[in-house]
């Protein structure tokens, strides 16, 4: 009687090993082209609310309480320890500051007036899935920044950023049933290049 209960027992875990070596072999279909269409437009969407932002929080006429709201707007864009690339004209080295300093930053730079653009935004890299599940791309973007100071003097650069872009499965709860959707975060945001304005 005990070994036919053993070998039950065994039994059921022979079948319960083949089902798991099936899911751990089970390849994930490719993305269809009409969703990664429509990640592709969400990530865009998300880097032209982030210009902006900027654009926003550079600009002096914006009020402090204003800027703040912008800049926890802005926060909601990027995913936890994002950093942006900072460069300046006649120096080699480029800042990294985490997303909210450099936001905060901006707010509180020494000029006049502050004018900044985002030009040319576009995918450099197809989103490419990684162990983790997410998918990863890389966009990139020009930006043009001029700042006037209170004596007249014009600084202005054109730089070249690429942003990491993150794109992950999320859940949510409507009306009691649990709902898939994908989501698009932005990473860092690194400076490739930087020239006179």
């Amino acid at each position: 009687m005990k070994t036919a209960k053993y070998l039950s027992v065994l039994f059921l875990c022979l079948i319960g090993l083949q089902v798991f070596a099936q899911d751990a072999t089970k390849e994930e279909p490719p993305m269809p082209p009409a969703r990664k269409a429509a990640i592709d437009s969400l990530a865009l969407e998300k880097v032209h609310d982030l210009s902006k932002y900027i654009s926003k929080i550079g600009d002096k006429e914006t009020s402090f309480s204003e800027a703040n709201r912008v800049i926890e707007r802005a926060l909601e864009l990027f995913v936890e320890d994002a950093q942006m690339g900072v460069s300046t004209l006649g120096k080699k080295q480029i800042k990294y500051f985490g997303i909210r300093k450099y936001l905060e930053r901006l707010n509180k730079l020494n000029y006049k007036s502050v004018n900044i653009d985002w030009f040319d935004i576009q995918y450099i890299s197809d989103l490419e899935k990684q162990p983790d599940g997410r998918y990863v791309g890389v966009i990139t973007i020009y930006q043009k920044f001029t700042g006037v100071t209170e004596d007249g003097l014009v600084y202005k650069d054109v730089t070249k950023k690429d942003i990491t872009i993150y794109v992950e499965r999320k859940t949510t709860q409507i009306g009691g049933r649990e709902i898939g959707f994908w989501d698009v975060l932005l990473g860092d945001i690194r400076v490739s290049e930087t020239k006179k304005g």
